[in-house]
């Protein structure tokens, strides 16, 4: 019996990890972060204030864009980024994006695309996403933080929890 159990569980674990496969690359700087110091000044929080614009949708799925960047929106948040959402209208050039964001007083703007939304054919019908955000400096349009990741989920995920997963591992990464 203990002959069988070692040749079982590796062939679980090689079922288990081809299922699920996440791709990523991004810029070496990391993104900001909140001061930690709960006597930071209120100018110091300000310094995280962040315009988010609707994604770019380059998929055949209705407000994919729109979905991605209200998942992002909930990630920078408990980030603790103090987000001007911008979602809900329509997709801005980069630089009417940076012209909305110096009016807002923000000191970074969000931006980028979806490339890949949908329900893989098959079977199993597995979520698959491929996202690309970009953080900006308002002031000087410097790029700041960059990635771009693609995931696939099992069949019993849904694209939502695949691309919230994405995102925060684009972030935390």
């Amino acid at each position: 019996m203990k002959f069988f159990i070692l040749p079982f569980t590796m062939l679980i674990m090689i079922f288990t990890s081809a299922c699920s496969t996440t791709a990523l690359v991004k810029t070496q700087l990391d993104m900001p972060s909140l001061n930690s110091d709960v006597n930071a000044t209120e100018q110091d929080k300000q310094d995280l204030s962040l315009s988010i614009f609707r994604l770019s949708n380059y998929t055949d799925t209705p407000r994919a864009g729109m979905r991605a960047a209200n998942i992002l929106e909930g990630i920078l948040l408990t980030k603790g980024f103090d987000v001007v959402s911008h979602i809900g209208e329509d997709i801005p050039t980069k630089k009417e994006a940076r012209e909305l964001a110096l009016a807002d007083g923000s000191k970074y703007f969000m931006y980028g695309g979806v490339s890949e939304w949908r329900y893989k054919t098959g079977i199993d019908g597995e979520p698959a996403v491929s996202i690309m955000c970009s953080l900006y400096e308002t002031d000087d349009n410097t790029l700041v933080w960059s990635a771009t990741g693609a995931d696939s989920d099992w069949g019993n995920s849904s694209i939502g929890l695949t691309a919230q997963n994405l995102l925060q591992t684009m972030i935390d990464n």
